[in-house]
């Protein structure tokens, strides 16, 4: 599955919890904010709630290393601060996002 994406995998030394720790704290996050939450009922529902996370982290949710702000958020982009707020909820109701209305 990795091959056929061009990605190659890269085995971790024995004993080094750091080598790998970008991943591993994804993960971490994954299931404290997600996963914990909720009851999975099967595979395609978990690959349903994984594909919608995913989005969500990677689009909306607001990173530190950001200075809180989204990974594709656009600096030059003017915010309306009269603009309505809209709420939609995601990955199965567990988490709300927060939008100005266009």
């Amino acid at each position: 599955m990795l091959a056929s994406a061009y990605m190659r995998v890269l085995k971790i030394p024995p004993r080094s919890p750091r080598a790998n720790a970008f991943a591993e704290r994804f993960v971490g996050t994954l299931r404290r904010e997600c996963l914990d939450h909720l009851l999975i009922l099967g595979e395609r529902h978990l690959r349903q709630t994984l594909a919608e996370y995913k989005r969500h982290y990677n689009q909306h949710r607001p990173h530190q290393a950001l200075s809180l702000r989204q990974p594709l958020h656009d600096p030059a982009e003017v915010v309306d601060l009269t603009a309505r707020i809209q709420r939609r909820s995601v990955v199965c109701g567990l988490i709300c996002e927060y939008r100005r209305a266009i």
